[in-house]
């Protein structure tokens, strides 16, 4: 499909650009995504995870970083609704989270500012904890037990 690759595509150039380009667009197409129909929200949200692993780390740990900071900026709403859709995709597919550095992806999480931080993990949990048994254990299976230990599960 030509719009997969296209959303692949436009994911793995925003990792390569320095953060005073790749921040602005970023966050534009963060609110974007509130716009868009659900069928589109669930392709973006399915070529990001397919996209990311075949990122370099070093580009993606600095798309990833500035996709953390931009959330953190955002409504607790917004904040929410992206990484609501996020992880209900991950509890409906885990192995799509295996391919990732989940390790490394939680270095650039301790790496935020402390509020940060504690907003972010703040909105992780609560959606966590409203899912239901089978997706949250579904996703507990494959956070690493070092973030669970950050996220206080």
């Amino acid at each position: 499909m030509v719009g997969e690759n296209f959303a692949g595509n436009i994911i793995i150039n925003l990792a390569s650009l320095p953060d005073f380009l790749r921040n602005p667009i970023l966050k534009k197409r963060m609110i974007e995504f509130f716009t868009l129909s659900e069928p589109e929200r669930k392709e973006i949200i399915n070529n990001a995870l397919e996209a990311g692993p075949t990122i370099p780390f070093p580009n993606f740990s600095k798309l990833f970083k500035s996709w953390l900071k931009i959330l953190a900026t955002l409504s607790d709403e917004q904040r929410e609704g992206l990484f609501f859709a996020y992880i209900i995709e991950a509890s409906q597919h885990p192995q799509k989270l295996i391919t990732f550095n989940l390790d490394g992806i939680l270095e650039v999480f301790l790496s935020l500012e402390e509020n940060e931080k504690e907003v972010l993990a703040n909105a992780i949990k609560k959606i966590i904890n409203n899912l239901d048994n089978e997706q949250k254990r579904r996703i507990l299976l494959v956070i690493p037990d070092n973030a669970k230990k950050h996220l206080k599960f």
